[in-house]
């Protein structure tokens, strides 16, 4: 056993000795019993409860099956409104896409308005044919086609494909 222990041994306090006494006393008591430490609750006896029913309790019942369907309304309605709200939130997004295409259009459609708008120039185009070395058509030389027929008019060669045979 311990020695005795006396209020004047230095540096500890009182719970500190209580406290080892205690966990002392109960090693002590482990050993005696079994040899090896237990549990502190100790059940020699099984209890079986298998036999034991609860009573169907209808109240209970219907206030459980109302309780239920209220929770799957509103879990429902809250599932709906974040459906709806998510799927506003990505319309916008594709609108928003939609607007920037648009601009982007719009510019492109724009600087290709600038672009024929210089080339188009009869200035540059004259410019151009000189550089190529092209001249202005002689007297004659264009033939505008018209809804009557000219026999002294130059003709235009045409192919009449054969028809396929009928069978």
């Amino acid at each position: 056993m311990a020695a005795a222990t006396t209020t004047f041994e230095v540096g500890r306090t009182w719970t500190a000795r209580v406290s080892e006494r205690n966990s002392e006393l109960m090693a002590q008591q482990a050993l005696r019993r079994r040899g090896v430490r237990t549990p502190e609750f100790y059940f020699s006896k099984h209890f079986d409860n298998s036999r034991l029913v609860k009573a169907p309790d209808p109240v209970r019942v219907r206030e459980m099956r109302v309780f239920t369907a209220a929770v799957t309304v509103l879990f429902s309605l809250i599932m709906i409104y974040g459906l709806q709200h998510f799927s506003a939130i990505e319309r916008s997004y594709r609108v928003e896409a939609e607007k920037q295409q648009i601009d982007q259009l719009r510019e492109e459609n724009r600087q290709l308005k600038l672009s024929e708008a210089q080339l188009t120039q009869p200035s540059r185009i004259d410019t151009k044919a000189r550089e190529l070395g092209l001249a202005a058509p002689q007297p004659g030389q264009v033939v505008h086609p018209s809804a009557r027929v000219d026999a002294s008019a130059p003709a235009l060669a045409q192919i009449n494909a054969p028809a396929p045979p009928v069978q």
